[in-house]
């Protein structure tokens, strides 16, 4: 098992920890000063589902982010300790756009006389300390990435020689391969938000949404597994997938924002529309990766990326 072995990797192991479990804190406080200030028969309403869902998706964003550290520095993958960073920065954003969507979420119960009063003067405070900690948090690991570069550049360098074309293919690789696992975080966050507080229960679209997740998680898999494999036509079948899953996004980001829907999205708007955003981003960065990688096939990278493999083996049971 991998441990970290220098102080700039115990930094960044460090910082994602504290990070985590102060924003963590904060949300659950306010999650239970929230929940414990309803009051009469609310039935559920969607108002009532926006601070779940955003201490859902703290918890799985901070347990995923703790997990994608450990993977960036087990595999000494500076692209993706820089890809950390900008994740860290579409954290510190969805931080500050659950300030007003909570604030729009109180005031719509305290109009209902659904939520005792002063209940946002007292978690507003915490809102505000929220995207400070990540502020903070993400100049840290913006550091730490820059210290780690350098430290990981020498064994890049012995695994891929100083051939500059191998190094651009490898690169290209790296980035794609790190995108594959962003792309997972924000498409489920997306769809977390949409079943939660959109979705109704008995509705099609509510199975059909579930139904994607395992999907998406099977169609990422086997995007690694084909460009690991040099695989021309899978890879061909997955950029197809991308386009779909890009038509997808831009449909409901559009839907969101239609006169005969935009009530069923007032409770998340905001947040979805960010998440619906990077996501169109990330597919469209991933297609020309994926376009770039299926490009690189059979020009020498393929033992590189096996080499690559083997060395991790080797530094686990050297642990």
């Amino acid at each position: 098992m991998y441990k970290p072995n220098s102080p700039w990797t115990w930094a960044l192991v460090s910082v994602s920890l504290v990070q985590a479990a102060i924003v963590l804190g904060f949300e659950a406080y306010a999650f239970a000063r929230f929940q414990t200030s309803l009051r009469g028969n609310y039935g559920g309403s969607n108002p009532t589902h926006t601070i779940p869902t955003f201490l859902a998706l703290y918890i799985f964003g901070f347990v995923y982010q703790l997990i994608l550290v450990y993977d960036a520095l087990r595999l000494k993958n500076t692209i993706q300790v820089i890809g950390l960073c900008i994740y860290n920065v579409g954290l510190l954003v969805y931080a500050a756009v659950q300030m007003d969507q909570i604030q729009e979420a109180v005031t719509e119960l305290r109009g209902n006389n659904h939520i005792l009063p002063g209940v946002w003067e007292t978690e507003r405070p915490y809102l505000i300390a929220i995207p400070c900690v990540i502020a903070l948090g993400t100049l840290a690991m913006c550091i730490i990435a820059w210290k780690l570069y350098d430290e990981f550049a020498w064994t890049i360098y012995k695994h891929i020689s100083a051939d500059l074309r191998m190094k651009r293919r490898y690169l290209t690789f790296q980035i794609y391969i790190a995108l594959l696992k962003f792309d997972f975080f924000f498409f489920l966050g997306f769809t977390i938000q949409f079943i939660v507080v959109v979705v109704k229960h008995n509705n099609s679209e509510f199975y059909l949404t579930i139904a994607a997740i395992p999907v998406t998680i099977i169609i990422l898999i086997m995007a690694g597994y084909f460009t690991r494999k040099e695989n021309t036509p899978g890879m061909l079948a997955i950029i197809i997938l991308y386009f779909a899953g890009l038509a997808y996004f831009l449909f409901k980001l559009v839907r969101m924002y239609q006169p005969g829907r935009r009530q069923d999205y007032d409770p998340v708007r905001r947040p979805l529309t960010t998440f619906a955003i990077i996501t169109v981003i990330l597919i469209i960065l991933t297609i020309v990766n994926a376009c770039m990688c299926t490009a690189n096939f059979g020009r020498g990278l393929k033992p590189h990326i096996a080499g690559r493999k083997l060395e991790s083996e080797e530094e686990k049971f050297a642990n």
